[in-house]
């Protein structure tokens, strides 16, 4: 029985007693057809290897295992990356051909901070790579840079040699120099892309990329929106051109598919619409808790493969490790601009410096005037958190950019690093270009309560009517036991 068809735990006959001696009878002749079929591949292919269930084994097909070239719109509705592209191929002998160069970019995280990268084909993040499972790929790589490198193709299944591990699997790809990859899809998924040559450098740098296989034979109705996000995190000092890919720990660029909010753009969708968001972590260090407001939405797929329905929850947050992909479906049937960001608080800041002290809450009344003699100008800043900061209109150094701070259509919007807006409306009538902000309905936004409802509900605005928890005694801080004295007679020096 197919764990999707429906069955009835209490039909009649059924009891403990013959519900384990059929499964005994079950798993014995499981055995019997494993071990025959075990006979069989031994005669076949020799003695059984870890492997054979690995689907690229052998990854050399004969001609007509290789399934026709995928179409999109024919066998798969292709992927939306916003700020970002995908990669063009042709056919060439029923071959899908691809070709990134690898090369320094000069690129813009959000406006008025402009970077040195490394990507290819002249954007950070690489372009996306979609394709379809039974699909012959044929990648080349052109190497532009003044360093070595490879391209690891991270989660695909394929012959080893074709893997990309510089000095393990093949030799580097000097500059100046083009390699050629080629191996037929056999899985599908959300996969991803990056040097494996000097890796800090080079994926600190930004040299990464999604690689999306669909499923030739779709389970299930396709998305009718399919977006693709690569999450990264960057150390840009204020004022720098260029990352520094030797940081460890200290990141203050964060990003989604190269951009920093406010420069994201966002994910539209149509009331009603399925809609499915795929997210890749190549970050040097950081997972990311990506947080969606007001939806709750299934996780459907990891790098290793479509989650079996069984084991599927609902959710609100999914961590993204490094290295690693998450893919989240639901159904657009809650209108407005919702979050979608990174639950990290530091996460969702831009160029945040530590070496800072701590005012919040600090009473600096009289202080500005006494030290603007010595430094016109002065403001002292942060006694109420970084909010504010947004608003001030402050000059920032040349290239860089506030740590928080987007047009919003009610506020300012304090937010900035890893954070977009999901925008769902009822009607599309410029199709998925940015609709604007979402109107609310009279009733559904919330607004400064007036005097009569304060009355009405016995609320008084200076919170004196506002529960508070019972009182409770502070304990005095322990007090240090008193140091013995020396014993008679012992001294020091001599």
């Amino acid at each position: 029985m197919n764990a999707s068809q429906p069955h009835d735990a209490h039909a009649p006959g059924l009891t403990r007693r013959t519900l384990l001696g059929g499964a005994a009878l079950a798993g014995g002749a499981f055995l019997a057809a494993r071990a025959s079929a075990q006979v069989h591949q031994h005669q076949q292919h020799g003695p059984a290897q870890p492997g054979e269930t690995n689907p690229a084994r052998d990854n050399v097909p004969a001609q007509n295992a290789v399934q026709p070239p995928g179409e999109p719109g024919k066998d798969y509705t292709p992927v939306i990356v916003p700020n970002g592209w995908t990669l063009p191929y042709k056919v060439v002998d029923g071959v899908k051909v691809f070709h990134l160069v690898a090369e320094e970019v000069d690129h813009e995280f959000a406006p008025g901070l402009v970077a040195r990268c490394w990507g290819y084909n002249g954007s950070v993040h690489g372009p996306v790579i979609e394709a379809v499972d039974g699909d012959h790929v044929r990648i080349y790589v052109t190497n532009r840079l003044k360093a070595p490198t490879t391209v690891h193709w991270h989660g695909v299944l394929l012959p080893s040699g074709m893997d990309g591990v510089g000095g393990l699997s093949q030799k580097a790809i000097m500059p100046g120099e083009t390699f050629r990859y080629e191996f037929t899809l056999r899985q599908h998924g959300t996969l991803m892309y990056h040097s494996h040559h000097d890796e800090m450098t080079q994926i600190g740098l930004g040299m990464t990329g999604l690689f999306v296989i669909h499923p030739r034979r779709q389970q299930g109705p396709r998305p009718d929106r399919d977006f693709a996000i690569l999450l990264h995190e960057w150390f840009i000092p204020v004022g720098a051109s260029r990352p520094d890919p030797n940081e460890m720990t200290d990141f203050n660029v964060l990003t989604m598919n190269g951009r920093s909010f406010p420069g994201t753009e966002p994910l539209v969708a149509k009331l009603g619409e399925r809609v499915r968001i795929r997210l890749g972590n190549l970050s040097p260090m950081s997972h990311h808790p990506i947080h969606l407001h007001g939806y709750y939405f299934d996780v459907t797929e990891t790098d290793g493969g479509v989650i079996p329905e069984a084991g599927r929850w609902p959710e609100t947050a999914v961590i993204v490790p490094v290295g690693s992909t998450r893919t989240i479906e639901f159904t657009a049937d809650n209108p407005g601009d919702w979050a979608l960001h990174c639950h990290m608080t530091h996460h969702v800041m831009n160029q945040m410096g530590h070496g800072v002290p701590n005012m919040v809450g600090v009473d600096a009344a009289g202080l500005d005037e006494k030290v603007r003699p010595l430094l016109p100008g002065y403001m002292t800043m942060g006694q109420a958190g970084m909010g504010d900061m947004a608003e001030m209109g402050m000059k920032v150094p040349p290239n860089s950019i506030p740590m928080v701070g987007g047009a919003g259509p009610h506020d300012t919007i304090t937010m900035g690093g890893m954070f977009t807006i999901l925008k769902v409306r009822e009607s599309l009538p410029n199709g998925y270009e940015d609709p604007g902000w979402y109107e609310n309905p009279p009733g559904t936004q919330s607004v400064a309560a007036t005097p009569e409802e304060l009355r009405r509900d016995g609320i008084r605005d200076d919170a004196s009517t506002a529960p508070r928890p019972a009182a409770r005694r502070v304990s005095p801080p322990p007090q240090a036991a008193p140091k013995e004295p020396p014993p008679s007679g012992h001294h020091h020096g001599h």
